[in-house]
């Protein structure tokens, strides 16, 4: 099914520059084998899902996922709900609030009370029309896993990961990370109203080098911090405030964004 939201790129040849790339998607955006693998399974899944969960880490993009899948679902005109599990330890599950699509962020950290409620919830949405609902959880753990220990009700789990995506951490696919800077300083610049910011060859080098244990998320937050520190609009390898130790740079990641090198309009 054709996608009129986000335009799924190549990958970059030696030939390639970062205008062959479609850096402006507001949803998932993915250059890497991995990343566009879990766009097709999202187009495929989102017109019939009712139960799916996506298990990552934190900060690898588990809630822009979600909203891909609402985008390409039957309920894309309408609104995207959002619950934080935590607030559902203290109160009452009504199945018809989950009526629509509802997103359930960390669904692993539900108490056994909660994973109850929610079971029974479920069984009563599922026993009513097909397609009154659809329902993504988010986790950071295996909800197999937590089945298998004893921390999560086997019933609720493999009632969700009948529909698994599973979302790698970033450093599983640099090749997301020069694409992903490029809209997020895009996204700063029109957030602060300033001209727009580009990132210079070395800065995009030590991007690279980084392992980003915080993933996409920690990422967003280095280069905003960064546009505090650079001039002209130019952010370079010394305005990136990156705690850590670089990884040293392949020399396949070197080819892969040998054009990123070759012009600093690449960036901008």
């Amino acid at each position: 099914m054709p996608m009129q939201t986000l335009v799924k790129p190549q990958p970059l040849s030696s030939s390639s520059d970062l205008s062959s790339v479609n850096v402006r998607p507001t949803l998932f955006l993915a250059i890497s084998t991995v990343g566009r693998r879990l766009i097709h399974q999202a187009e495929i899944v989102a017109p019939h899902l009712e139960l799916v969960v996506i298990e990552g880490g934190s900060g690898v993009g588990k809630q822009t996922l979600a909203r891909l899948l609402h985008s390409q679902s039957t309920f894309a005109r309408s609104a995207f709900k959002r619950c934080d599990t935590r607030e559902w330890l203290l109160n009452e599950i009504d199945s018809q609030y989950l009526s629509g699509f509802t997103y359930l962020d960390r669904i692993d950290l539900l108490a056994a009370p909660g994973q109850a409620l929610l079971l029974r919830a479920l069984k009563s949405l599922q026993s009513r029309t097909s397609g009154s609902f659809a329902l993504v959880a988010s986790s950071e753990t295996s909800l197999r896993d937590m089945a298998l220990d004893g921390s999560f009700l086997p019933d609720l789990a493999f009632r969700f990961t009948a529909t698994r995506f599973s979302v790698p951490p970033l450093r599983e696919r640099r090749e997301d990370i020069a694409p992903l800077a490029a809209l997020f300083l895009e996204r700063l610049s029109e957030r602060y109203r300033i001209p727009r910011l580009c990132l210079a060859p070395g800065g995009t080098a030590r991007l690279l080098q980084h392992d980003w244990p915080g993933n996409a998320r920690e990422l967003s937050s280095v280069l905003e911090s960064a546009v505090l520190e650079s001039a002209n609009g130019l952010i370079r390898a010394e305005d990136l405030r990156i705690v850590a130790a670089p990884l040293p740079l392949s020399r396949n990641m070197l080819f892969f964004f040998s054009p990123f090198y070759r012009t600093a309009k690449n960036f901008c």
